[in-house]
């Protein structure tokens, strides 16, 4: 039997265990989740830093995640999470029912759920589960994915989810056979074509110097082509796992870089270190500051001050798109 979650399509006969090594095949012949109901992380954040800045501004995260990932990124900052054996990892992992997942979000006094850390296409029935009991007690449920699913997983996906931040690493399938471990970049375009028709849609690149660098113009032309207006994220990655002595790139050269992308599309964000510039939301047409934020760097971002009451910029009146209504967001904090 074929696992059909991911585009490994990892075959599952015999006692094997997939790439992801977070599925296999019971007596019946039916695909299983190996270690269900198991979580990495359980945690608080802001919603920005995850992050997703036209998605519910301000509001208040419950974090999750589980083990394993679909990808072999060489760079990877969680590979403590993501590579590791998931076998492993389970004595020291959170053992949570989808309900209590539920019941710690309302507790904690979170607006929404977002599934980060780790790939969520390797935990499909435990994420799914959560993302039920959330819908059915009104807390909208995201992910960040990368978006190696099948179409049959993208269309499940976009089924419960309500928002997503998917990361296009690079355009190439050069560059995801050298840097990722798998054959091809094309899935991960599908993925991204059929969720921007069917939910709220971020993307997020990890910039690499001399690695991918190159490729950022053939990314804002791909978003351009299906939506000016989604907010691609551009982040400084700071590589770990097989490249830690790559070098950090360099600021001014990759923001050069994106003045192109800044002229097709309507939110470029640049950030990842501290201090940016680039993390402000702009009016697309009269380029006001309608949402100001705060870089951390590695710390995530924050929301600053929120300007445009009712999704309108308070000089031109262009409405800026965002996914919630007013009366959902949390109040901006006001950080000295």
């Amino acid at each position: 039997m074929r696992c059909n979650y991911c585009e490994w399509r990892c075959e599952l006969t015999n006692g094997k265990i997939g790439i992801c090594k977070m599925y296999a095949e019971d007596k019946n012949g039916k695909i299983i989740e190996r270690f269900p109901d198991k979580w990495c992380t359980c945690g608080i954040s802001k919603i920005e830093s995850i992050p997703f800045y036209h998605a519910y501004p301000g509001s208040r995260s419950l974090t999750i995640g589980t083990s394993g990932c679909n990808f072999n990124c060489r760079y990877c900052s969680n590979a403590f999470i993501a590579k590791e054996d998931p076998e492993i990892l389970q004595d020291r992992m959170l053992n949570y029912s989808p309900q209590e997942i539920v019941d710690i979000a309302l507790k904690m006094g979170c607006h929404n759920i977002v599934f980060n850390v780790n790939e969520p296409t390797v935990s499909i029935p435990s994420v799914v589960e959560v993302a039920k009991h959330a819908r059915r007690r009104g807390i909208p449920v995201g992910c960040l994915t990368n978006g190696y699913t099948t179409e049959e997983t993208t269309e499940l996906l976009a089924s419960v989810f309500s928002f997503f931040n998917i990361g296009l690493k690079g355009f190439s399938d050069r560059f995801y056979r050298e840097y990722i471990g798998v054959s091809s970049v094309k899935p991960v375009l599908r993925t991204i074509r059929i969720l921007a028709q069917r939910a709220h849609v971020e993307i997020v690149t990890p910039v690499i110097q001399s690695a991918n660098d190159d490729e950022l113009d053939a990314i804002s032309d791909f978003i351009a082509g299906i939506d000016q207006e989604i907010p691609w994220h551009v982040f400084r990655l700071l590589p770990e796992h097989n490249m830690k002595e790559a070098k950090y790139p360099n600021i001014d050269l990759i923001n050069n870089i994106l003045e192109r992308a800044r002229s097709e599309l309507a939110h470029v964000y640049f950030h990842n270190f501290v201090g940016s510039d680039w993390v402000n939301t702009l009016c697309p047409d009269c380029k006001s500051v309608v949402i100001e934020r705060f870089s951390l760097g590695c710390g995530g971002d924050r929301l600053r001050r929120f300007l445009c009451d009712d999704k309108y910029c308070p000089q031109c009146g262009r409405e800026i798109r965002l996914l919630g209504k007013k009366m959902e967001w949390n109040r901006p904090e006001v950080v000295i």
